[in-house]
């Protein structure tokens, strides 16, 4: 858990996962986590009051935004309501683990970072599929080609936010992309970062949901038109 000097919230997208929210929050709940807020993103099915029952506190939006979008509108929410020291993005689908937090929010709470992000490859036993790894090994290139820094992971959703980085990151696309906005924010406005590894957890819950291959080359190109004009 994090140190009881300091403030902690933690920020779940989360758009029709009414199978999974209630077993992530309380997964949260376990490791003595209870500042818990979920942005419902414009589900359809019983994503919001899942996530009521199991503890959280829901703010959702009337229409699906993007992931961004919530992202952006949980980030906001929790700043300016609770001024908490350190925020850290979780995913909904169950594919991050509570247990990665502490080492995840060291950084930030007492090494002076502004910013940690998770990182898949940095661990010896990351079990990250063959076609998602090489898709996601892409990404790395791309994104130090586009942004000029240099990182092992730019698309996981694992990260902890100090308070100038929760100031200071703009998050423009409400899709998939707000994954290079960050890392753009990340340079744009000289944040100290740093990388830790954490394990994502891949089940047959989280694979049929996750982004398929030509979603990434999608966004790829979305960014890099961005970039041009």
């Amino acid at each position: 858990m994090i140190n009881s000097g300091k403030k902690l919230y933690i920020v779940i997208p989360a758009f029709n996962e009414q199978k999974a929210i209630g077993s992530t929050i309380q997964s949260l709940h376990n490791e003595g986590y209870s500042n818990i807020l979920v942005i419902n993103d414009g589900s359809v099915d019983e994503t919001a009051w899942a996530a009521q029952e199991a503890g959280a506190e829901v703010i959702s939006h009337i229409i699906n935004r993007g992931q961004g979008a919530a992202l952006q509108t949980g980030i906001e929410y929790a700043r300016e309501t609770y001024e908490p020291d350190v925020i850290v993005t979780f995913d909904a689908d169950g594919q991050h683990r509570p247990e990665d937090i502490p080492s995840l929010i060291r950084p930030v709470t007492e090494e002076g970072f502004d910013i940690a992000l998770g990182s898949r490859f940095l661990t010896q036993d990351s079990n990250v599929p063959f076609l998602r790894k090489i898709i996601l090994k892409a990404g790395i290139i791309f994104t130090r080609f586009v942004s000029n820094i240099k990182l092992t992971d730019t698309h996981n959703g694992l990260r902890a936010l100090g308070k100038k980085a929760m100031d200071s990151i703009d998050i423009a696309h409400r899709g998939m992309e707000h994954a290079s906005d960050i890392i753009d924010e990340i340079s744009r406005k000289k944040l100290k970062y740093m990388e830790v590894p954490v394990k994502v957890i891949y089940s047959e819950y989280s694979r049929q949901k996750g982004q398929k291959t030509s979603g990434f080359i999608k966004m790829g190109i979305k960014i890099l038109i961005k970039k041009i004009t």
